[in-house]
């Protein structure tokens, strides 16, 4: 060996030793795929017979569903109250196997990745080790999970010194001292603002949790005490993990459970398999879109195409805009396979085990620097406004392969409403302590149409089926807002052959409190968030009102009768005198709030199922009884005929004005060729501020025509301050009025 080579396998040896700072393993995050089976886990299957398998696996899904209850009834966070959390159960090599049947699966599909890291990184280091009673606590998403708002607590699980498998619970924990209240900031304009970035880090050594970890952790939170009770009911709940595999090994033997746990994966990948073998080749495409940075108004396009062939499919996201330096709606690559395996798991194959398995079999392609596959550096506490508008994206295109399949799980649905439609607080309470969080009200997002049925009403998050919207009395003694109206709004629905369902409208006023603010991080104020399926009608926009400078809980005594319920009438009829009235786009930032000020929301649709036309007269009327649609919709959405004061419907008429509108349909209609002329442009237009491809997919537009970039070569998009940009106009108008 010559010297020189000696000199440089030294350095080589010394770099690999030596790591300055162990960041996301790129590795390790864009695998979705499960690990190959070990020789330990081939000998355990090889031992155990199915039937022992199946009643160990029942036993592990009660684990899990029953530790997943415990967490909600012991955490503080107003996540863990409403069912923002699950618990699951990891093989030795960190794959999920099996989830809480309550609960956001992604979150425990995410953090498999932080388990792998764990794995990889920390068992054979001195000074970490992994050991039986340690215990892993992370949040940082780019080591495994969706966003900084969501804490996990990782326990290895050992038999005579063996690893065998690892207990995970994860709670979106929110507010974790990042530049605005209650966890996810839109201000953010890199990672630094996000608050706790903790990697995978021992928080505990024999079950002990280590106390000067979590004084940190709390120093650098607003709300201390809440998350040092949320650590301990994590830890509790894999603790209770912990003992309910002891009691399977006692019963069936350690090779039981590890093979339990293999079986599980590798019979849910051949299913998977199986049932996509089933499907028409062939190939769907759905975009999707948001008007908004939640800081400024702009149009951002993703592209979905999802192609199945044989017993695999392919989800390329080429064509997606890029990624927003400077903003916090970027998600995470990992969150995206997650996603793809919720989507399935909820809407496609309800049936199956929840775990990491069913996307197995998937290719997914996402080009790097996109807004759904960004750099280390950007943020991405906002990443669930983009998340979940590719859920719906999911939910359109799944729906079309399951729709021409001959075996189904589960009924062909339109999307659901896709919006975090609620507020965010931060300030003092009431009691004189400092809070800050986000509201429960994302949790009544209205399903969509249904092949032979409406959509549910304000129902839960679309990844979390069973969450809960919470008590408002509970919140209004914890905190001092209070929830003046909370009622489903009229026309305020999907409308098709089965309409979607409606979302409810809150006005929310804030009371008794020295200093309190509020804050909106929703898209589709201007640009519809949710789209119908065939030929359905896809979900309104609605904006954030606003009515300033009034006191109503004065109002409420002085004058009651200048208040309404909802939200179109306050805005039109204006009858506090003197108060500013105002709506806006979603996207606003943590703003002060007076006393007695109301702020308004409206949660968004469901989209619709098939063509109005075909909706059976009877059910407009009963949407009209019901206070649910106008008279306006009913005549001219539905074009159906009826005595407006009786609501007796006119069911010849009502045949021949339906007829009537298809001849009107055909007359407007236009062939394909004169609507491209008529409609296709080459390039966006130069008043839209325009992210992503427009006909080529392979071209992507960074906010105007004049900015093109590669889809294989994106740069990151970087965008000014809000509040720069207003002062250069408010001076351009002094300097102008000063002429």
């Amino acid at each position: 060996m010559t010297q020189a080579l000696h000199e440089q396998e030294l350095a080589n040896e010394f770099l690999k030793n030596t790591e300055f700072f162990l960041g996301p393993d790129a590795e390790i995050n864009s695998n979705h795929r499960i690990e190959p089976i070990t020789v330990r886990e081939e000998e355990a299957v090889n031992k155990v017979d199915d039937t022992t398998i199946g009643l160990v696996r029942s036993k592990l899904h009660t684990a899990t569903n029953e530790t997943c209850e415990m967490l909600m009834q012991t955490g503080a966070a107003p996540g863990a109250k409403w069912g923002d959390l699950i618990t699951g159960i990891y093989s030795a090599t960190g794959d999920l196997c099996i989830a809480s049947s309550q609960g956001i699966v992604l979150f425990s599909t995410c953090t498999q990745y932080a388990v792998k890291y764990i794995k990889k990184y920390w068992t054979r280091d001195a000074s970490v080790g992994v050991n039986p009673g340690d215990v892993f606590m992370h949040n940082d998403s780019r080591y495994g999970g969706i966003h900084n708002a969501d804490h996990s607590m990782i326990l290895p699980i050992f038999h005579n010194g063996e690893l065998i498998a690892w207990a995970g619970a994860i709670v979106h924990e929110g507010e974790n001292g990042a530049v605005e209240p209650g966890g996810v900031p839109s201000l953010a304009e890199s990672k630094y603002m996000e608050g706790l970035a903790i990697p995978p880090i021992k928080i505990a050594e024999n079950y002990q949790l280590k106390n000067d970890l979590v004084t940190f952790l709390q120093n650098s939170v607003r709300e201390p005490k809440l998350l040092q009770q949320d650590i301990k009911a994590r830890l509790a709940a894999t603790v209770r993990l912990q003992k309910r595999m002891d009691e399977i090994i006692e019963e069936f033997g350690v090779d039981a459970l590890v093979a339990t746990l293999r079986k599980t994966l590798d019979d849910t990948e051949k299913e998977v398999r199986r049932r996509v073998s089933k499907w028409q080749d062939g190939t769907v495409r759905s975009n999707f879109y948001m008007d908004g940075t939640l800081r400024e108004n702009v149009l951002i396009k993703g592209q979905l195409e999802v192609t199945k062939k044989g017993e695999t499919l392919h989800f390329d996201f080429t064509g997606t805009a890029p990624e927003f330096a400077n903003r916090a709606v970027n998600g995470g690559v990992i969150g995206m396979a997650g996603t793809i395996a919720t989507a399935f798991l909820f809407y496609v194959w309800p049936d199956l085990p929840r775990n990491q398995a069913v996307v197995c079999p998937f290719e997914i392609t996402i080009q790097e620097k996109s807004i759904i596959n960004p750099s280390n550096e950007t943020a991405t506490s906002q990443c669930m406004a983009i998340g979940l508008s590719v859920f719906a994206a999911l939910q359109h295109a799944l729906a079309k392969f399951l729709y021409s399949s001959e075996e189904r799980y589960t009924k062909v649905m339109a999307p659901m409403y896709n919006q975090i439609s609620t507020f965010l607080y931060g300030g003092i309470t009431q009691n004189g302590e400092i809070a800050g969080n986000i509201g429960a009200d994302l949790n009544g997002m209205p399903g969509g149409g249904r092949s032979d049925m409406d959509g549910e009403h304000s129902l839960s998050l679309s990844c979390a089926t069973m969450a809960d919207q919470g008590e408002q009395e509970f919140m209004e003694e914890e905190i001092p807002w209070m929830h003046l109206s909370r009622k489903l709004m009229k026309d305020n629905q999907g409308f098709g052959k089965y309409r979607g369902g409606s979302g409810f409208q809150e006005i929310v006023a804030v009371k008794d409190t020295p200093f309190w603010g509020l804050m909106s991080t929703t898209v589709g104020s201007k640009f519809p968030s949710v789209t119908g399926l065939f030929g359905g009608y896809g979900c309104p926009t609605y904006p954030l009102a606003k009515v300033k400078g009034v006191n109503v809980f004065k109002e409420f005594q002085d004058n009651p009768q200048s208040f309404a319920y909802d939200v179109d009438e306050i805005m039109n009829n204006r009858t506090f005198e003197g108060a500013q009235y105002s709506t806006h786009h979603r996207g606003m930032g943590l703003e002060i709030v007076q006393e007695g000020e109301l702020y308004i929301q409206t949660q968004g649709t469901g989209g619709g199922y098939g063509d109005v036309l075909d909706r059976e007269p009877e059910k407009v009327i009963q949407d009209l009884e019901d206070g649910l649609i106008s008279d306006y919709i009913a005549q001219n959405i539905y074009h159906i005929v009826y005595d407006s004061e009786t609501l007796v419907l006119n069911v010849q008429a009502t045949n021949e004005k339906r007829l009537q509108e298809k001849e009107n349909r055909k007359e407007r209609g236009l062939s394909f060729n004169e609507f491209v002329e008529k409609w296709v442009t080459a390039e966006p237009p130069s008043t839209i501020p325009w992210y992503g491809s427009w006909g080529d997919k392979n071209v992507v537009y960074g906010g105007s025509p004049n900015i093109k970039m590669p889809a294989n070569q994106l740069m990151g998009i970087v965008l000014p301050d809000p509040n720069v940009v207003r002062i250069a106009q408010l001076e351009a108008q002094l300097k102008e009025l000063s002429k």
